[in-house]
């Protein structure tokens, strides 16, 4: 029972996330609706691998996927943000505040 309920969120999450990719205004929201569907999503559902199959070879393999999934794409995240902001790519018109624009001076 375990292994469905994370299987089912990681699902949700994922599709929250394709959601957002389609609904968010401008690049930096989609990013970040992007890294929480793979984050939360994917390691939910390999969590529900862990459980399902235990201390097996898809077991491991997924214990050691969840870091390395979880760093990458936190970090490839930032990388994008950053080189968009750097590159000149605007904010939407709704967003309030750009905290960057004051770390860049």
């Amino acid at each position: 029972m375990a292994t469905i309920i994370f299987i089912c969120i990681g699902v949700l999450f994922n599709t929250f996330g394709c959601i957002g990719l389609i609904r968010l205004p401008d690049v930096y929201n989609r990013l970040q609706s992007a890294t929480k569907c793979v984050t939360l999503g994917c390691c939910s559902m390999l969590t529900g691998v862990i459980i399902h199959f235990g201390v097996s070879d898809a077991g491991a393999k997924a214990l050691i996927a969840i870091p390395i999934l979880f760093f990458s794409s936190t970090v490839a995240a930032h990388a994008l943000i950053r080189g968009s902001y750097h590159f000149g790519t605007r904010l939407s018109d709704k967003t309030v505040k750009d905290d960057y624009k004051e770390a860049v001076k």
